[in-house]
């Protein structure tokens, strides 16, 4: 095996982690992974350096994650109108305002990012998005599809796709308010 094709397997599990959190699908995540490998492994030349491997092959594993989204469009999920009643009744007063105020979250976001633990706590909360949620979550945030062709790719309306990514955002929110900003481990109150 040669070096560009051993770099390139070694970034094979962090690729499948990516996959997995897209997709929630182990086996379309190893599909859309292995079409990922097989495409830079049989274009080596494609890779022309301006950008880290790991950036190129995320690039190319996008596609890939588009691709198995089309395959298995038919069993995308939809929104049900009794679900988003319940959930709005949680978290807002009859006024819409919120029934518990957020805490103060840090002004510098950016530098808690960079933590490798902050990341796997917001990892951990995304995993924990009803499918749905975190699907259209995922399109827009991470491939940064932009909302005509999320709704396509789900069969969903543009409606139905805002729900969704509130919801998703909402769940994230309180998800990361419980688990890192008010986790004493992490120096707040």
């Amino acid at each position: 095996m040669d070096k560009f094709a051993q770099q390139v397997q070694a970034l094979r599990p962090q690729l499948l982690r990516y996959a997995r959190a897209q997709l929630r699908q182990p086996e379309w995540a190893e599909d859309a992974v292995s079409d990922t490998l097989l495409a830079a492994l049989e274009r080596p030349a494609a890779f022309a350096g301006a950008s880290q491997l790991k950036t190129w092959l995320v690039g190319i594993l996008k596609h890939k994650l588009i691709d198995q989204l089309r395959r298995h469009q038919r069993e995308a999920t939809t929104l049900d109108a009794d679900d988003a009643h319940d959930v709005d009744d949680l978290l807002f007063d009859a006024t819409g305002h919120w029934r518990e105020t957020p805490a103060h979250w840090p002004d510098h976001p950016e530098a808690l990012l960079r933590q490798r633990q902050f990341l796997a706590v917001l990892d951990a909360c995304v995993e924990r998005l009803p499918c749905a949620q975190g699907r259209a979550f995922m399109m827009r945030e991470w491939l940064e599809l932009d909302a005509d062709e999320i709704c396509k790719e789900l069969a969903i309306s543009p409606t139905n796709l805002w729900v969704l990514l509130h919801r998703a955002r909402l769940r994230l929110r309180d998800c990361l308010q419980h688990n890192w900003f008010e986790s004493p481990a992490h120096g707040t109150p």
